[in-house]
């Protein structure tokens, strides 16, 4: 196995690494007027269309950007790291070779377990995951592949900086059966395309946490699990660390897959390693207005949502968790919509709480939230289909409740992985239990009567709707049995528990 750390280089690359304090900025100790520091810097950089990502920003926005109707527009946060992080960015970028050639000796440090594998993120694939997996087969010299469709918020940053699509894992895996697999942003079974074959896998490069469903293997496999904000975070420190300049169209994604994962820095999941390779990356990727960058990614997320069925809002980004507590036994499902507008969302709740019942019941799960992330307030909202969800949700986050508690305020929680499920872990392993004597939920109706999927012929965008469910036109927000008996049974005849 490798270790999950960079390799330790005794020489200065190390220390122009460390996002502490004690690296003096290569421009801010010198007595060089801004204007003949840009020139030097663009003529370190080899830039010739700009000074610099830092310096770009400097002259478009200045401290405050000033509009013509008098509002003026502070500096964002992507904007300022950017800023603050210039002269270790500098330091970094202009240590570099210039183009991605690799030497004999650094390409040692690199683990030839990797080499030649296929490189794939996990199933409901999103811009990390994609990104990842391009970056990776890069660094190490492989393919990258895609676990199933690329959402908006990628085709975007493919298109913007000209990358083609990878190719899906199914049709990599048939043209060579006997292919290696190195598993990028999960680790988890239930987040694996179906087609991969536990025992090709040779690599894990992830930045979540080891739960449930975490693979197994018969061998060690070379391991990278840091706990940074984003999974492409990894790999451009891995690139810097070996002294390999990622290409532009590669730097690009990186960034923008950072930009996704930590909220353009602003979420709970963000480290100063995080800071310090988005400065990297936009020099790298000649990015000179990053704030635009990062809205008209935001904005091409936001838009595919718009535009999605109920089905695909609950199941778009929606993972699996296991529990074996004292109290509790089953498996929780956690969906979560990140959007700049949440209120369209909340306004679909009587399409939305009807599908959550429904991939409750059909995926056997004891439990089913969605959270709704308003990415620009940073603030979300729970939504809580049934009995068991409403108890839990209590317990853990003890928001306040609206429209006959089938939604929760979750106030600035706006990370599955850091601020929802740690949660909810901790309040499963100290003792809490379903109640018991309540109202019975929706998800007690019979499978079959939940109809059937079907791709809507009149949905331009060929969304995927369900048809002839018996909770179509049912109000969630009222809906329930009142209970009687401790179970009921299903369609076979057997007893299924009452939530």
């Amino acid at each position: 196995t490798t270790s999950s750390t960079p390799h330790t280089r005794n020489d200065e690359t190390t220390q122009r690494l460390l996002p502490s304090s004690h690296v003096d900025p290569l421009w801010h100790n010198r007595s060089t007027p801004r204007s003949n520091m840009a020139t030097k810097k663009s003529k370190l950089t080899g830039s010739i269309h700009h000074a610099g990502a830092a310096e770009a920003l400097r002259l478009a926005v200045g401290e405050d950007k000033q509009y013509s109707d008098g509002i003026t527009r502070h500096r964002t946060e992507v904007e300022k790291q950017v800023i603050a992080k210039e002269g270790k960015a500098a330091q970094i970028v202009t240590h570099l070779p210039d183009d991605d050639s690799v030497s004999e000796e650094v390409s040692l440090y690199l683990p030839d377990v990797l080499k030649d594998a296929i490189f794939v993120g996990h199933l409901v694939t999103d811009l990390d995951s994609v990104a990842g997996a391009i970056g990776a087969a890069a660094l190490y010299g492989g393919t990258p592949a895609i676990a199933s469709e690329v959402n908006s918020e990628t085709a975007f940053a493919l298109e913007k900086f000209g990358v083609e699509k990878p190719r899906p894992i199914e049709d990599l895996i048939k043209e060579n059966p006997d292919a290696d697999i190195c598993l990028v942003d999960h680790q988890q079974t239930s987040q694996m395309n179906p087609s991969i074959s536990p025992d090709k896998i040779v690599g894990v490069i992830d930045h979540h946490a080891l739960q449930s469903k975490t693979i197994v293997t018969d061998k060690p496999i070379y391991i990278d699990i840091r706990p940074w904000g984003s999974m492409s975070t990894i790999i451009a420190h891995t690139f810097i660390t070996h002294g390999r300049r990622p290409p532009k169209h590669i730097a690009g994604m990186l960034l923008c897959a950072i930009l996704s994962d930590t909220l353009n820095l602003q979420g709970p999941t963000t480290t100063d390693w995080d800071r310090l390779m988005v400065a990297v990356l936009d020099d790298i990727a000649e990015v000179d207005d990053i704030q635009l960058l990062a809205s008209q990614q935001f904005k091409a997320k936001s838009k595919e949502l718009a535009n999605l069925s109920a089905h695909g809002l609950v199941n778009g980004d929606q993972k699996s968790f296991s529990f074996d507590a004292s109290g509790f036994k089953g498996e929780i499902g956690f969906a979560v919509v990140e959007t700049t507008d949440d209120e369209i969302i909340l306004d679909r709740l009587l399409e939305l709480l009807p599908e959550m019942v429904a991939c409750k019941k059909e995926r056997g799960y004891t439990g089913m939230f969605l959270a709704v992330v308003n990415i620009v307030k940073l603030h979300s909202n729970l939504l809580i289909c049934g009995p068991t969800e409403l108890a839990l949700a209590k317990e853990a986050f003890g928001g306040e409740l609206r429209n006959d508690t089938t939604v929760m305020d979750l106030g600035n929680r706006v990370s599955r992985k850091k601020d929802f499920i740690p949660v909810i872990t901790s309040v499963i392993k100290n003792g809490w239990t379903k109640p018991s004597g309540v109202n019975r939920g929706p998800s007690q109706i019979d499978l079959s009567q939940l109809g059937h999927l079907e791709v809507d012929p009149e949905d331009p965008y060929g969304n995927v709707k369900r048809v002839d469910s018996v909770l179509q036109g049912k109000d969630m927000r009222t809906y329930s049995l009142k209970q009687e008996d401790p179970t009921e049974c299903d369609g076979n005849g057997e007893p299924i528990t009452i939530d």
